[in-house]
């Protein structure tokens, strides 16, 4: 298989084969335009699950050596008498802890839910842990992340710019960029996965490997248009679609590559270790490489 994959690798790039990615551009055209509108269709419509950290609430953890089969049930009847069953989401972290996210609770309500939750689980009110957590971090994490993305937009405007000595390439990465964070977000609504600091921290990074592969492609471009330029043997159409073959097989070996471990954190995270920073980054990673 491998070997086959490499002899194809090979063909693409010495032209014995070609994928006429440039010629059937149109097809290629409408189907991002239907994959993106999809995407910008779950942003309006379901909108992003945004973390505790964003929204604000409170969160308890329960730690117990004795963790039921249905201790997700067990949490939401243990709140059903208070103002906590409004919005809840129970999760396990790692093999032992339980947690619990709740709207906002005023002090007496949060002794209240502690007292249930031990009495639920069979603990000590000890273990049973309470946090509030307001919205004001989430937003500074948001302000810090768009300030982020702006400063990269323009260097990587003005970068690309000077190395292709053309606008037009740096204007193509800045839209395929768009392209892919647009995918990326849509995607996240679409599946309801919640949206962490962690996960905007990713969000950014994925804009890193979509650069790169750009670039790839981009400096292919300009070295085959420039020599067909040089010598009028083919046509610009014609040594465009050559160098998005010659860099196609690279393309997927660095993105399978780049997705083998991300994958294995991942499968970490959600088998052993539960919700947290780890699993909310190889989530995105996984995601937006992917897209």
């Amino acid at each position: 298989m491998s070997s086959r994959f490499a002899t194809l690798g090979n063909d693409l790039y010495t032209g014995q084969r070609s994928v006429p990615v440039v010629q059937k551009s149109r097809i290629a055209y409408i189907g991002s335009g239907i994959v993106l509108a999809i995407a910008v269709f779950g942003l309006v419509v379901q909108g992003l699950n945004l973390g505790l950290e964003f929204r604000g609430g409170s969160e308890f953890r329960v730690a117990t050596t004795a963790l039921p089969a249905t201790y997700e049930q067990v949490a939401r009847e243990a709140l059903g008498s208070t103002e906590a069953d409004r919005d809840v989401n129970v999760t396990l972290v790692g093999n032992d802890t339980v947690r619990v996210q709740t709207d906002r609770l005023n002090e007496t309500d949060s002794q209240s839910v502690r007292t249930d939750l031990a009495e639920a689980f069979g603990v000590p009110t000890s273990e049973v842990s309470s946090t509030f957590i307001g919205p004001s971090w989430g937003a500074s994490v948001s302000g810090q992340a768009l300030r982020a993305l702006v400063i990269f937009l323009v260097l990587v405007a003005i970068v690309m710019s000077i190395y292709f000595r053309n606008w037009k390439m740096a204007a193509a990465a800045l839209i395929a960029l768009a392209h892919d964070m647009v995918i990326t977000v849509g995607i996240y609504a679409l599946v309801g996965f919640e949206v962490s600091p962690a996960t905007m921290i990713g969000f950014l990074t994925v804009l890193g490997y979509s650069l790169y592969d750009t670039v790839v492609v981009f400096d292919k471009v300009r070295e085959n248009t420039n020599e067909a330029f040089a010598n009028g043997r083919v046509t610009f159409a014609q040594a465009a679609n050559l160098a998005v073959n010659q860099t196609m097989v690279r393309s997927i070996n660095t993105t399978v590559i780049g997705l083998l471990p991300i994958a294995a954190v991942l499968a970490v995270g959600a088998v052993w270790l539960g919700p947290g920073v780890l699993l909310d980054l190889s989530l995105v990673l996984f995601v937006g490489i992917l897209v």
